[in-house]
């Protein structure tokens, strides 16, 4: 009786623990360049692909290297602004700001000029510093360097679907547009090549 009893219990704890193993999640690790699409929508290899197109196109702008050229031994300064959600689809434009900043600042021929969050925090500090830090060390006021130009964006989204509903066509555009801050002059604008992206479902899951 206690062998048979012996023989359930262990039983019943394999059994357990193989139902705990089951419902562990199942984590695959990809290199940084690895694309993979597990929803059909707007994802991090098309943040990629978009940035990087746009930011070589702006540099072989020939009105932009007149600018570079111009501006001789210092870089001219960028602000990196807003990039709206023009889709229906949830996405976190602010990624793509934090993606081009990067990338300007990679490119060494324009200087990075901080956005208003952490402009805010920087001058808080800067006000903290006048009373608290010595006077040889404080942060000086009024020394910020200005932004020349502004870069700002949208995200748009076009999409269709077959009549039954089991697959559907979203295609994502993405410009991109520098603008003098001074005159407001347009120096550089452009779209990156549409992302296309067929999605197949079944019936009325869209």
């Amino acid at each position: 009786m206690k062998k048979k009893l012996f023989g359930v219990l262990t039983a019943l704890c394999a059994a357990a623990f193989l139902a705990s193993c089951a419902s562990e999640p199942q984590v695959t690790r990809l290199g940084a360049d690895a694309q993979r699409d597990l929803s059909g929508y707007w994802n991090d290899s098309d943040i990629k692909i978009a940035c990087d197109w746009l930011i070589d196109n702006c540099l072989q702008s020939s009105r932009v290297n007149r600018v570079i050229a111009a501006a001789k031994k210092t870089a001219p300064r960028v602000l990196v602004g807003v990039f709206n959600n023009d889709s229906d689809e949830h996405i976190d434009t602010s990624i793509i700001s934090t993606v081009m900043e990067s990338s300007i600042i990679d490119t060494e021929k324009f200087d990075f000029v901080s956005g208003d969050r952490v402009r805010d925090q920087l001058r808080s500090e800067k006000q903290d510093q006048q009373s608290n830090a010595s006077e040889a060390s404080a942060a000086g006021l009024g020394k910020e360097l200005g932004a020349n130009f502004l870069m700002t964006g949208s995200v748009k989204i076009s999409t269709d679907r077959t009549p039954d509903g089991t697959s559907q066509l979203r295609v994502y555009y993405v410009t991109a547009q520098l603008t003098d801050i001074e005159t407001n002059a347009t120096i550089w604008q452009a779209t990156a090549p549409a992302i296309r992206k067929e999605i197949k479902r079944s019936r009325n899951k869209f």
